[in-house]
């Protein structure tokens, strides 16, 4: 065989091999490499044979030198075969639903969901052949799991903004795939399947509020703490913090990159938990999503005037339970923010109660669902830490580590403690901030239990 002697990439001959063993490179460098692999996503494999095969080109251009080529092929290659993994995934929960129960968070499909076959609401693929007509009436397994696995997360990110909580957004993304895999005899291509998928998703979400009935509630006093002299804050039990790390990217969705950060943060995802289930899926279609009002209306099955009507209603509901200020912090992080949270931990770390309360403002709120408790104002949270963070203390709760995060836009920290006679640190507490300026205004305290989410261990080694 004859070796290649011009990059695949950009054309240009490669550059000579003289002395060098190994297999021959078919980029002349790692920006080549990187344009291909983006080249060969921006056009996927409408089959999970040609996934395979698409895998399979990548492995054959592997190259063991220089090493970071190699590394970022193996790195493209195992997002290649992770995304496999999914669709492998995918079809064969598809292939169960047939015949098992499913048992997620969503037990039957609501009115109006198309769990049954409706042509008016079947998807297509833009510029790919329609399914579900002609010779081939039906989607194999396979095919619908390629076909809807690219949306997952744009799908998660969604039910995460109708429920609140990343837990059930993860079952309902599956409850969305289980019904568009049993509706799937009814796809004809008259709809995109993004907009198929979202309507299927939204009432997935709707029929979830309908089982949970949740409604945000206020904080109560507890006896014996003092939650500080303001009007206690909104309780949303069910709220859990989101990874910046799985939002899509901007290249993924360019258009939406933006507003899905700020429609991410916490402030936001709490007040449209105080909408009504109908109010809250309008506004996030029209508002968010960008659909018009007759998609609305039809991915709801209401009419247009009642589409109107409702968005009236939710918009100066969700602007009264917004911070005023709020487009001053959604602007990003700057390196003011970062040093913020850097001080933050070290002060944790280093037990420096007067260091740790310098950051806070003085109208500050903390919060910690789902737990009852709650402080408002700088003197209140002081005198909550002040008996944990002091080793002399019968309370003292151990010595603090924090892995920097970032979750729903935000800076964010993950706490491990150590606690007295113990060599390890294990996950505490995911502390989300809402800093302005130099001040932290809120902070939102989390259960552990989702730090794999975030990139985080449950547990750090001893101290060296």
């Amino acid at each position: 065989m004859v070796a290649n002697t011009v990059c695949r990439s950009c054309g240009k001959a490669l550059p000579g091999r003289a002395g060098r063993t190994g297999r021959t490179s078919v980029y002349c460098s790692a920006a080549c490499r990187q344009k291909a692999y983006r080249n060969r996503r921006a056009a996927p494999a409408d089959t999970v044979r040609g996934l395979i095969d698409a895998i399979g080109r990548q492995v054959e251009d592997l190259v063991p030198q220089p090493a970071s080529v190699f590394y970022s092929g193996v790195t493209d290659l195992a997002s290649s075969v992770g995304q496999l993994r999914r669709i492998a995934r995918v079809a064969r929960d598809s292939a169960k639903a047939d015949s098992v129960t499913s048992d997620s968070v969503t037990k039957s499909p609501p009115p109006g969901d198309p769990a049954e076959p409706d042509p008016d609401a079947s998807p297509g693929r833009a510029g790919a052949p329609a399914h579900g007509s002609g010779a081939d009436p039906v989607l194999a397994e396979s095919d619908f799991a390629v076909l809807v696995e690219p949306y997952r997360r744009e799908l998660r990110v969604h039910c995460y903004r109708m429920s609140g909580s990343y837990d059930d957004a993860e079952d309902l993304v599956q409850e969305t795939f289980l019904r568009a895999w049993r509706a799937r005899e009814g796809y004809a291509g008259k709809a995109s399947v993004r907009t198929w998928l979202y309507r299927i998703a939204t009432n997935a979400c709707l029929d979830l509020q309908r089982r949970t009935a949740r409604r945000p509630q206020r904080y109560e006093p507890l006896p014996g703490m003092n939650h500080g002299s303001a009007e206690p804050p909104a309780r949303v039990t069910w709220l859990q913090p989101y990874p910046d790390e799985d939002l899509p990217s901007a290249e993924e969705q360019p258009d939406a990159h933006a507003v899905s950060r700020e429609t991410l943060e916490l402030v936001f995802l709490a007040a449209i938990q105080h909408l009504p289930a109908r109010q809250r899926a309008v506004l996030v279609l029209r508002d968010v999503l960008g659909l018009s009002a007759a998609e609305t209306s039809e991915a709801l099955e209401m009419t247009v005037a009642s589409v109107n009507s409702a968005l009236q209603r939710a918009r100066p509901t969700l602007r009264d339970r917004l911070p005023r200020r709020r487009t001053e912090w959604t602007t990003g992080t700057d390196a003011r923010e970062r040093e913020v949270l850097r001080r933050y931990m070290a002060a944790a770390e280093s037990l420096d109660l007067t260091r740790f309360t310098d950051l806070l403002s003085e109208d500050i709120a903390l919060t910690m669902p789902p737990n009852p408790f709650w402080f408002v104002g700088r003197d209140a949270i002081t005198e909550f830490l002040r008996i944990s963070l002091d080793p002399a203390s019968p309370m003292f709760l151990g010595h603090w580590r924090h892995l920097p995060a970032r979750a729903n836009g935000q800076l964010a920290a993950g706490g491990y403690v150590r606690r007295p006679g113990t060599t390890v640190h294990r996950a505490q507490v995911l502390d989300v901030l809402r800093i302005e300026g130099d001040r932290i205004v809120e902070i939102t305290s989390f259960e552990p239990h989702l730090f794999p989410a975030f990139g985080l261990p449950l547990r750090l080694p001893a101290d060296r």
